[in-house]
């Protein structure tokens, strides 16, 4: 199993091109920020934002700087790690720009781009950007195919539910073929498990209980068996987005389930506490190998 690591990339914790350096000497795989375009105000007028669950949402949704600059940034500085998005809100994008920037992106990385995406569950945000809740994966699964197809053709031409264009000339490709792996990042339900078993490369679930994760892990391969896709070729990241510190044990458990990548949250703490939080985390890389 591979380690990643994940900052909310927020402006007042350490700068993500020093966080891709030093998680990339300290021999972590991957490098994963989010997305929120931005988060509307209650109606209200609060302050107090409740997210899925029915629970408050930390600051730091209201601050995350945007994915694709930040990416780029990193790449700049590194060589090796691997950079993705947890997650792409894909339907707040129009997906000929987006096809550019990713497509820009595993460029100028030279092919290290995990391209991981969602569908949304903040009403408010995707109604700003025009998507309706009971569109939003009808949405995403249209948005995702046209930018595979914009990726992998000379002259894409598209007509889904959502998008639909002519044919026309779109540089540059990415450079991983067929394209960048296209992670689903969705909540471990029947439905979720569907469309990663359907159309994705890969998975983001949310990991809060291990056992529970392993047996949806083997549901979605199971699932990929049986419309003909190979199980073996699905990418599973597990995701612990829950805001406490994994420990050695909890990872070697999480080896268990045959995912392929755990990813860790980082602290959003000023940059010496952030450092020290890699340390410990970059003692257990080898441990889980």
């Amino acid at each position: 199993m591979q380690l990643g690591v994940f900052t909310f990339n927020t402006e007042y914790t350490i700068a993500i091109d020093r966080l891709a350096v030093a998680a990339e000497e300290r021999g972590f795989e991957s490098l994963w920020v989010p997305e929120h375009s931005h988060i509307p105000v209650p109606v209200d007028g609060s302050d107090t934002i409740m997210g899925p669950g029915n629970t408050p949402l930390p600051r730091e949704y209201r601050h995350m700087s945007d994915p694709f600059v930040s990416l780029a940034a990193a790449a700049s500085v590194t060589k090796k790690i691997r950079l993705g998005t947890c997650i792409c809100l894909i339907n707040e994008h129009h997906p000929i720009t987006l096809a550019k920037v990713i497509s820009t992106l595993d460029v100028i990385s030279h092919g290290r781009v995990v391209f991981g995406v969602g569908a949304g569950w903040n009403v408010g945000e995707m109604n700003d950007h025009g998507v309706q809740f009971d569109d939003r994966w009808p949405q995403l699964v249209d948005r995702v195919n046209a930018i595979k197809t914009m990726w992998t053709q000379e002259k894409p031409s598209f007509r889904g539910k959502f998008i639909d264009f002519a044919p026309f000339w779109l540089y540059p490709k990415p450079i991983q073929r067929p394209h960048p792996p296209i992670t689903f990042g969705t909540l471990d339900t029947p439905f979720g498990r569907a469309q990663v078993a359907k159309h994705a490369d890969g998975w983001l679930p949310l990991t809060f209980d291990i056992d529970t994760t392993r047996a949806s892990i083997a549901d979605v391969k199971k699932r990929m068996s049986a419309i003909g896709r190979d199980p073996d070729a699905l990418d599973v990241s597990l995701f612990f987005l829950e805001d406490k510190e994994q420990d050695r044990a909890t990872l070697e458990r999480a080896v268990e389930t045959g995912a392929g990548r755990a990813i860790l949250r980082l602290v959003t703490a000023d940059e010496s506490t952030v450092l020290r939080q890699l340390d410990r985390y970059a003692a257990l890389v080898q441990a889980v190998r």
